[in-house]
């Protein structure tokens, strides 16, 4: 697992969105996973960035979602604030502002009416496409990865959730108080991608930044595995996990600094 450690909440952004970047010019056809929130709009921006001045081409990249509101879909017709689905995000945040082909997004279907076998059609889907070569990933501030709460196996498959309180909380915190919607009107149930789905990725890189999010991430890094955390899984993955985070986020880890040591290690050796 390589840990980088940036100063801010910008330099993190930035070097998330390098190495995605990287991905898409050596394999443009790469298979990319998306996560939502708060912490990926830096990064979302930043590769805007870098398609409008700098030609980076999404054509032939293709894209899978962690995760949708169960009942909730896009919906073009409202403004922005008032359609808080996670396809209307990536929306907004990303897909509208490069040249990446509408056929080549998957996002779970909030809407369907048959959510176990759309559940097992999306797995089917990544599979056809050959498996996710890059998955994004966040962490909740409950240790949450996609919306598997604590107590998610960790060896789910994309299926239906029932969301916590904490989560319930930060969302509306986050995105539903300030579009005027009740507490009592938001999704309790979401479709997810499991953790031994993204396990599945050949690469994962998970980021997170902010103090509130320090405890989290040194459990998830340094603490025992458990479906508690269902991030801490990323002790058991055997493909190549790079873990971004800011400074803050980082200030709780007992080992940071052997992780900065190792990282300019890798920098001034070329690793």
């Amino acid at each position: 697992m390589d840990i980088i450690v940036k100063p801010n909440y910008e330099e993190m952004s930035k070097c998330a969105a390098e190495i995605i970047a990287g991905f898409i010019r050596s394999k443009p056809d790469c298979v990319l996973g998306l996560a939502t929130g708060s912490t990926p709009i830096g990064t979302y921006r930043e590769l805007i960035r870098m398609h409008k001045e700098e030609g980076l081409d999404f054509s032939q990249v293709r894209t899978f979602n962690l995760d949708e509101y169960l009942g909730v879909g896009m919906d073009l017709s409202k403004p922005y604030e008032q359609d808080q689905s996670y396809a209307r995000f990536m929306y907004e945040e990303l897909f509208k502002h490069i040249n990446i082909k509408k056929e080549n997004i998957h996002i779970p279907d909030g809407l369907t009416k048959e959510p176990k076998k759309f559940c097992e059609w999306y797995e089917d889907e990544i599979k056809k496409a050959g498996g996710i070569d890059l998955q994004l990933l966040g962490i909740g501030r409950d240790g949450h990865w996609a919306f598997n709460e604590p107590g998610s196996s960790l060896a789910s498959r994309t299926r239906v959730q029932a969301l916590t309180k904490q989560t319930l909380d930060d969302n509306y915190e986050s995105f539903y108080k300030k579009a005027g919607i009740k507490r009592e009107d938001m999704p309790h149930f979401a479709i997810t991608m499991g953790i031994g789905t993204i396990l599945e990725a050949r690469n994962i890189l998970m980021l997170a930044n902010g103090i509130k999010k320090a405890d989290v991430v040194a459990k998830c890094i340094e603490g025992p595995v458990t479906s508690q955390i269902t991030a801490s899984a990323i002790q058991l993955y055997g493909g190549g996990a790079t873990v971004v985070l800011d400074e803050e986020a980082a200030s709780k880890l007992k080992n940071l600094e052997y992780y900065k040591h190792v990282e300019k290690m890798k920098r001034d050796y070329g690793f």
